[in-house]
């Protein structure tokens, strides 16, 4: 008896589609060529590159581009990444790849259109982290509302009272530290409304947070005419660099990258891993998940729904006071009218973005600062770009990652809905 064994046809669509290292070795090739199309560097010593190890260095810089055909052959590698997982079965093993096709596409048409022009790559590192702050601390008072079921839409309008209050109380008391703290507490205040209003009135939650944000707008603006135009003082200035005077300050490009800050861009650095262990590694973050998951189960084994709801949310208030007061207290050392810009609204995004979580909302929150940072270093070089297509870009990505694109974003089960204890 013979017996005979069909061979399989070879399909290079199929081995294209199915092979997940294959994908991302030409990912990894399309990197490669883009970089190597960006960087030029200049005759000279290694101290040129930024990589002295004496003194201080200049920065690092790229010349965009010297090889236009290098950059044609990237965003064809991009591209075909981008195809591959449009056609690949397996959603989440794609979601890596897709980014980074996406990603690939971005930068290269961003390149073409800033031609010859010169970047400091380091500054550009930094300005994303220090724009990211209040971002990334609104994303977390976004997170931990939300993860106990109340949504907080009010983040913009705490942050803005925050930063009308606090730079009130730090100019009349020329003390800095003391308009932190009451900035915190404004945030933590109108939080308080909003919990009040959302749980214990059980308000739409929307409503309640629309009817924070216009408070917000009409209190600052009466504050800034009612005293702060009308002042006699002089501003006590903005938050001072941590540290300026060590000699961590001076380290070739990390000192630049990881030492050059103000407080609050700290405080925003120990906060997103200090919220993610108390919501996944403490018994507090576990009912506070299963507030927002099932209150009528987490009720039944003896969690206090309202308590936990609270303070998770008076909590969060006090975080996005924090970003207010980044604002008025470190970045400028004044106040004025909408100054927040609506980066509140911005944060929420960068939580959906991070699909309910600490981390992953960091990143949405650093990708938003790398395109404000990128905005205005495009503004000084003129490149002939529209900023508004640059600002676009994280919002895109955000859609696509509600669409289920970028991987499924799914909110917290009971997010949004009154608790009636019965």
């Amino acid at each position: 008896m013979t017996v005979t064994t069909a061979t399989p046809t070879v399909s290079v669509t199929r081995f294209w589609t199915r092979s997940r290292g294959f994908g991302v070795f030409y990912v990894v090739v399309a990197l490669i060529v883009l970089v190597g199309a960006l960087t030029r560097t200049e005759p000279g010593t290694i101290s040129k590159l930024g990589l002295g190890i004496i003194g201080k260095p200049p920065p690092v810089r790229m010349t965009l581009p010297t090889q236009p055909s290098l950059v044609v052959i990237g965003v064809l590698l991009g591209l075909a990444g981008l195809y591959s997982l449009l056609r690949s079965p397996e959603e989440r093993r794609a979601n890596t790849l897709l980014i980074a096709s996406f990603g690939l596409i971005v930068v290269a048409a961003l390149i073409a259109a800033a031609a010859n022009q010169s970047i400091d790559l380091v500054g550009m590192i930094k300005d994303s982290v220090r724009l990211a702050t209040p971002i990334t601390l609104g994303m977390l008072a976004g997170i931990m509302c939300e993860r106990c079921a109340v949504i907080n839409i009010a983040i913009e309008g705490m942050m803005l009272a925050a930063a009308a209050v606090g730079y009130m109380a730090s100019l009349y008391a020329q003390n800095m530290w003391i308009g932190l703290l009451v900035a915190i507490l404004t945030g933590g205040l109108m939080a308080a409304l909003h919990a009040v209003l959302s749980i214990r009135f059980m308000v739409d939650q929307i409503i309640s947070g629309t009817v924070i944000n216009i408070l917000a707008v009409g209190a600052s603006g009466y504050i800034r005419t009612a005293f702060l135009l009308k002042g006699q003082r002089g501003a006590p200035g903005v938050f001072p660099y941590v540290f300026v005077k060590t000699p961590l300050w001076d380290i070739p490009i990390l000192g630049t990258i990881l030492f050059q800050y103000q407080p609050m861009v700290y405080a925003a650095i120990i906060l997103v891993p200090l919220v993610w262990f108390v919501l996944y590694r403490t018994p507090w973050g576990l009912r506070t998940r299963a507030v927002g998951e099932h209150p009528r189960a987490a009720d039944t084994l003896g969690i206090n729904v309202f308590r936990t709801r609270y303070v998770n949310v008076i909590l969060a208030g006090c975080i996005a006071g924090l970003g207010g007061a980044w604002h008025s207290l470190e970045t400028v050392g004044y106040f004025e009218d909408l100054m927040t810009n609506g980066r509140g609204f911005i944060a929420l995004a960068a939580m959906i973005f991070g699909n309910w979580n600490p981390i992953g909302g960091t990143m949405g929150a650093l990708l938003f600062g790398f395109a404000d940072a990128l905005n205005f270093k495009f503004q000084i070089l003129e490149v002939g770009v529209p900023y508004q297509f640059i600002g676009m870009l994280p919002y895109i990505l955000t859609m696509m990652a509600v669409a289920g694109v970028i991987g499924k974003t799914i909110a917290p089960a009971a997010d949004g809905q009154p608790y009636r204890k019965q």
